[in-house]
């Protein structure tokens, strides 16, 4: 279960690529550090990628339900991240690229999940499990609109890059492992030839 250790990283870079990027203020500690406005970018490859912080209510893609699923959603993710991991402790003796996938997309699941559970308590805006998630790579491919939204740019997190990373590479790893299993002949001939007395 050494995978473990790459989604505990995705947790950690994803975590502190975030407070960076919102800014956060720990007063025991002597801790501040602005952050970002909302909706402030910086450019860093012309107007194609930037650092634009947003927050995202909703799931992926910014899919947002409404606050009344905002729970549901919380929850959830919980299940889905416990059953990822009980799947990937079943999965322990199956080729490295399958578990570290698996590990993978676990780390993106959590990175995610802390936003949603915690961020809206830590930054004073919304009870638990009501938070935001942070997003700040913003890829601009085309400006297209539709129905009032703008399509073709794309603002996501590290933990979206981890968990999309790890489904790519899932579908690799279980193609190549199913090709690496021994041929079956389930032919009658073959059964009779080795069955023989």
């Amino acid at each position: 279960m050494r995978v473990l250790f790459v989604t505990a990283f995705v947790v950690i870079v994803d975590q502190i690529t975030k407070v960076l990027v919102k800014g956060c203020v720990i007063p025991f500690l002597g801790l501040y550090h602005r952050g970002m406005v909302h909706g402030e970018s910086i450019p860093l490859i012309g107007n194609t990628f930037n650092i634009t912080f947003v927050e995202n209510p909703g799931i992926a893609f910014g899919i947002d339900f409404g606050s009344q699923f905002k729970l549901i959603i919380s929850i959830f993710t919980i299940l889905a991240s416990v059953g990822l991991f009980v799947y990937l402790y079943l999965n322990r003796s199956r080729i490295l690229g399958v578990r570290l996938s698996l590990a993978l997309i676990l780390g993106g699941a959590l990175g995610n999940l802390i936003d949603r559970i915690f961020y809206g308590v830590a930054y004073g805006y919304a009870p638990l499990f009501y938070g935001k998630v942070v997003d700040f790579f913003n890829f601009k491919m085309f400006n297209l609109f539709i129905f009032n939204k703008t399509m073709g740019s794309y603002v996501f997190n590290v933990a979206d890059i981890a968990v999309t990373i790890g489904v790519i590479l899932l579908l690799f790893a279980m193609n190549r492992e199913k090709s690496e299993e021994p041929e079956m002949n389930p032919t009658l001939e073959n059964y009779l030839a080795e069955n023989k007395e």
